[in-house]
């Protein structure tokens, strides 16, 4: 099966306060964007993250051709458990995941 990064354009992610953060799928043409958008579940990325699928936030934008992940944060930004401040490392997780 081939991976997000092997569809999408460009995958990142972001810094979205210190609660949250945003992963940022790319897609490049209507056709990825269905594909991404309907082969990575929602459960999957929170299996992902270790976070239960309710607390996460999806938004499939199809006029821009990008999936928009918002996931909670495991430690509050900028505390001494925070392993990753401006949530730059996410991305390379989503990228990674295989998708039907």
């Amino acid at each position: 099966m081939p991976e997000v990064r092997d569809v999408a354009e460009k995958v990142r992610s972001k810094n979205a306060g210190p609660f949250w953060v945003t992963v940022d799928i790319f897609c490049g043409s209507p056709e990825a964007f269905e594909r991404i958008k309907n082969g990575l579940t929602t459960q999957a990325v929170a299996v992902r993250f270790d976070t239960p699928e309710q607390l996460l936030k999806r938004f499939d934008i199809a006029s821009l051709n990008v999936v928009k992940i918002s996931v909670p944060r495991p430690s509050v930004q900028g505390t001494i458990s925070d392993r990753d401040m401006h949530g730059a490392g996410w991305a390379a997780l989503v990228a990674e995941m295989e998708i039907a």
